[in-house]
């Protein structure tokens, strides 16, 4: 059971384990405007289009070594954090953590990005993260539900205050039949990955990006925790794809030399045999 320890830090103003689940909207509000042929025409829905948003959810968590008492044995933070470092307020509007009853206000509330809460304890327990969008993306939350890792596995060596634990999951949440006023909104934001639109297809212009320099404050590529996050670009995935492709080819021409060397030997088994016959 964890501790229940002080106030966490807020991160702003006010989500390997495998993927959760993902998101399709159910109903997209109007977006507010003042001419209704306009509310309209941005509420219509694009038929078969759908919009993804790469997510990775998870914990980082630190050993307090000397400084660890029975009951604060660690410091970590829970986040989510766009696929690739990019700011998802675009997207996402709040996100709620629920953690063990245990803790002092066990449920917290994070209204900006970077979407994340630090807190110190001894114990692994699960916690709930629920994701809120934006009226224009959908009115159903999303939850997630991520199980606090704090110590190393077995094979991965003793405790150490200078490396973390980390435990990360991939999402793609998926918006299906947007709003034509919700893919104008972001169809060029670098966090959402939009199709492409058949020949002659119209749209709204899209919405000006917010200024870089806000932009870049609701990203994570900055973030002092960024250097223990994981890579999940395709780039990565490829190498990884490769290098693994590489150790099984190697595994199997390792099998096959020893199944000649047995071959081998039954051989001269059986030769000795009908020699003795």
């Amino acid at each position: 059971m964890p501790q229940s320890s002080s106030s966490s830090k807020k991160h702003g103003t006010d989500q390997p384990d495998t993927g959760g689940p993902a998101s399709k909207s159910q109903r997209t509000k109007m977006v507010k405007s003042s001419d209704d042929t306009e509310k309209k025409n941005l509420a219509k829905k694009l038929k078969e289009l759908e919009i993804s948003v790469p997510i990775v959810y998870g914990n980082i968590a630190f050993w307090l070594g000397k400084k660890a008492s029975e009951y604060q044995s660690h410091k970590w933070t829970v986040y989510v954090r766009g696929g690739t470092n990019e700011d998802i307020s675009v997207v996402v509007k709040r996100v709620v953590f629920q953690l063990h009853s245990s803790f002092n206000n066990p449920t917290r509330v994070v209204d900006g990005p970077p979407f994340e809460l630090s807190e110190s304890g001894w114990g692994e327990f699960e916690i709930v993260i629920t994701l809120h969008f934006h009226n224009d993306v959908c009115e159903k939350p999303l939850h997630l539900y991520h199980h606090l890792k704090l110590y190393p596995e077995e094979d991965s060596g003793p405790m150490s205050t200078k490396k973390p634990v980390v435990v990360e999951s991939y999402d793609e949440i998926v918006f299906t039949e947007p709003s034509e006023g919700f893919f104008s909104r972001v169809q060029n934001h670098p966090a959402v990955v939009v199709p492409r639109l058949p020949a002659g297809f119209a749209l709204p212009p899209p919405v000006p990006l917010e200024d870089a320099d806000k932009r870049r404050r609701g990203d994570t590529k900055d973030h002092t925790l960024s250097q223990w996050f994981s890579n999940f670009s395709e780039a990565d995935e490829l190498l990884k794809l490769a290098a693994a492709r590489q150790q099984v080819q190697a595994h199997i021409a390792t099998l096959r030399r020893q199944l000649s060397l047995i071959d081998g030997q039954h051989q001269q088994l059986k030769s000795a045999s009908d020699i003795q016959v």
